[in-house]
């Protein structure tokens, strides 16, 4: 995968992740791109009085969240992130790229059923699941600066809209699936090919500073310590594969894929195979069992397939155990 702007690729590993899926294709998204009017607004645009400010400093910290917030800030107090991601990794040009995990128009969406949490979550909770999980951190105050910039920046990007509109590009896309599970090894070699020139032989990316990673990445890492835990969204094949086929290498979009679909889901398959962080209480998440995620990659289950078979597929076979299941 070619280079990376600053804070590219993954991260907060989820934000929308779970909540959203479109597109079925490239094609089939270009077909409907010209029936949305809707524009992402422009953040330059504003005044520099207070609103103006804060919503810069949320877009900042979509952008360069190890720099404010990172596990090597000088203040202790502020260092939330466990790694040295941004959200803007994985919320490419912060969050206002079509399927690529875009964060406009959420403010509207929340609260909202959280099938992960068994609840209803608010827009700040959900910025928290990113920070545990993505970030591999701890939750910001809700009345914290940073919480409030980041909302205040979530909110401005859903401005302009009707009410009850929901823009076209949010979530990764939705390309076919396989009928056989994903497969790494097979993967491993579509890594060596597309993605080790810029993300290395240990999928550790590239610093900006090579002594050390305050700075953040120029390219980030795909697992390793400095990475997503196994909880974040990316750690789930389905997103990590769609977000793969239509943003990777640097510079593709929806409307022309370079990775084929298949190429897309066993690298993505090689990618989650790789150890990362791990985060402790993952078997509480999804209390409904019969709503918990397809891919998700750790139990318990509600239909008896194997963890293997929900991490790599295929899918199709759970899907229809547990339509069976479902009342």
């Amino acid at each position: 995968m070619q280079r990376f702007q600053a804070g590219y690729f993954f991260r907060t590993i989820g934000f929308v992740a779970a909540v959203f899926g479109m597109a079925v294709s490239g094609q089939a998204i270009a077909q409907t791109a010209s029936a949305n009017i809707w524009t992402v607004p422009e953040v330059g645009a504003l005044p520099l009085d207070a609103y103006g400010l804060q919503v810069r400093r949320g877009r900042d910290l979509i952008t360069a969240t190890y720099a404010h917030i990172g596990p090597e800030v000088p203040d202790p107090a502020k260092r939330f992130a466990g790694n040295n991601l941004a959200c803007g990794n994985c919320h490419l040009q912060a969050g206002t790229k079509k399927f690529g995990l875009p964060i406009f128009g959420l403010f509207d969406l929340f609260p909202q059923y959280s099938a992960r949490r068994g609840a209803e979550i608010t827009i700040e909770d959900r910025i928290n699941s990113c920070m545990v999980r993505s970030m591999n951190g701890r939750q910001l105050p809700n009345d914290g600066p940073e919480m409030q910039a980041l909302v205040a920046y979530v909110r401005f990007l859903s401005s302009g809209m009707a009410p009850g509109q929901k823009p076209q590009g949010l979530g990764a896309g939705a390309m076919p699936e396989l009928d056989r599970a994903a497969d790494p090894e097979r993967g491993k070699g579509i890594y060596a090919n597309t993605c080790l020139a810029c993300h290395n032989t240990d999928g550790s990316g590239i610093r900006r500073s090579l002594p050390t990673t305050d700075l953040g990445y120029m390219v980030p890492p795909l697992w390793g310590s400095d990475s997503f835990n196994d909880g974040a969204g990316m750690a789930r094949l389905i997103t990590i594969a769609n977000f793969l086929h239509f943003n990777m290498p640097h510079g593709v979009d929806y409307l022309d894929p370079r990775l084929s679909v298949e190429d897309a889901w066993d690298v993505a398959a090689y990618v989650i195979s790789q150890p990362r962080p791990q985060k402790a209480g993952l078997d509480k998440d999804f209390p409904d069992l019969l709503k918990k995620p397809i891919d998700t990659p750790y139990g318990p289950y509600a239909d008896g397939f194997s963890e293997q078979q929900h991490k790599y597929g295929p899918y199709a076979p759970i899907r229809a155990a547990l339509a069976r299941i479902k009342p």
